[in-house]
């Protein structure tokens, strides 16, 4: 996936500044990929040449005036093409796992302090997400959003990237209670 697909999935629900457009990048999109704000703004401008945005200006008084984009007939058509298209696989590039890889013949403390780190992180995110998903559904309960609401694909990869960081902090944990066992089975040994 490129991340065109990304900015054109995340202004499918209306008009949006490239710093809203970052704002909600940081909040549903980041569940499945990241970018930083001037890789977004860079996008945008790329999207727009090629006929896949629309953009236009809104004068504002005493502020900057901004920009904001809309998907276009070309861009729904990318969009088209490329949910038909067949997906890859994902896969793990975390650079926390080489470290635990490694803890046997590293020190432990730095790896379980850093896994502490990730869970506590993770379990913000968790908090977000479902602030997020109860904001998404509304007043109906999960079933009946799935079933009736307007749109369900924002709630969906919400929910996969709320799994994400719940698994996240089960792993995380579990790694420090395994590795913290390990070390104390150590000192004792000397």
């Amino acid at each position: 996936m490129a991340l065109r697909h990304a900015v054109l999935a995340a202004l499918l629900d209306g008009e949006f500044s490239g710093y809203q457009l970052a704002k909600g990048f940081d909040i549903g999109v980041a569940n499945f990929w990241h970018a930083l704000p001037q890789q977004l703004y860079a996008e945008l401008a790329r999207l727009e040449g090629e006929g896949l945005l629309s953009g236009r200006e809104i004068v504002q008084e005493g502020r900057p005036n901004k920009r904001v984009f809309q998907v276009t007939e070309a861009g729904f058509a990318e969009l088209e093409r490329f949910a038909a298209a067949s997906a890859k696989p994902s896969f793990i590039r975390d650079d926390l796992l080489v470290k635990v890889q490694a803890v046997d013949d590293v020190p432990a403390a730095p790896v379980i302090a850093q896994l502490r780190e990730r869970a506590a992180v993770a379990e913000a995110k968790t908090e977000v997400l479902g602030k997020l998903l109860r904001r998404l559904r509304g007043d109906l309960d999960e079933e009946e959003f799935l079933r009736t609401g307007r749109r369900i694909g924002p709630y969906l990869t919400c929910r996969r990237g709320l799994a994400f960081e719940r698994e996240t902090r089960e792993w995380c944990l579990w790694a420090v209670e395994s590795l913290a066992g390990r070390e104390s089975v150590r000192r004792e040994g000397e």
